[in-house]
């Protein structure tokens, strides 16, 4: 709590460095209590103790409602970052590897972060008007990333060329949440033999 008395008094200082250095710190702050938040849902669940949050973010809780005033704000923005965090793995994988191993990485990614949000499940369809923009962030983010993905595989020939990004998001779902507590293995495997499907009738383009 000291500390945000410290970074509080600094911005009515003049000169732009302690603005500055306040700016920095309010960003570290809130990517430090993304990452505590996002790890505490995912095993604790959405309704865990906010000393649990701050604790592990290693501030006070006044700094986590500074920048989050209701648990709706902070679930979203949880979300929010880590859709944006998988969402831009794509492209340096895509720089990594050929295209179908990047695709199956990425995909791999993808049934994680899926496996890794059924904490946020429930709230996310709990019918609070603070989600409602979230399925569209979804959407806007995942699918031209996998739509890249695709299309590069497809133009080497490594896959077919008939499979539509939204169609591989919801597959890749679906076998991120099996019925049983599998394990991730499970879900890695049969991404896998997702994956080897894609392969099947492919050829490159420009050819019948």
């Amino acid at each position: 709590m000291h500390e945000d008395t410290d970074q509080e008094a600094g911005a009515g200082t003049t000169g732009a460095q302690p603005r500055k250095r306040v700016r920095a710190d309010a960003q570290r702050s809130t990517e430090a209590l993304l990452t505590a938040a996002a790890e505490v849902f995912a095993t604790s669940g959405v309704d865990a103790p906010v000393r649990q949050i701050t604790t592990r973010a290693g501030v006070g809780a006044g700094t986590l409602y500074r920048h989050f005033p209701q648990r709706s704000d902070l679930i979203a923005a949880v979300f929010r970052n880590e859709v944006d965090a998988c969402a831009d793995a794509a492209e340096p994988l895509a720089a990594r590897y050929e295209p179908a191993e990047a695709l199956a990485k990425w995909l791999q990614r993808f049934a994680v972060f899926i496996g890794t949000k059924r904490g946020l499940s429930t709230a996310l369809h709990s019918g609070d008007r603070a989600y409602d923009t979230l399925p569209g962030y979804f959407q806007q983010r995942f699918v031209p990333a996998l739509g890249a993905l695709l299309d590069a595989a497809a133009r080497a020939g490594e896959i077919r060329s008939d499979v539509s990004p939204d169609d591989l998001l919801r597959a890749t779902g679906n076998l991120a949440m099996p019925a049983h507590d599998d394990g991730e293995g499970h879900t890695q495997r049969m991404v896998e033999l997702l994956v080897d499907g894609l392969r099947y009738g492919a050829r490159p383009q420009g050819t019948r």
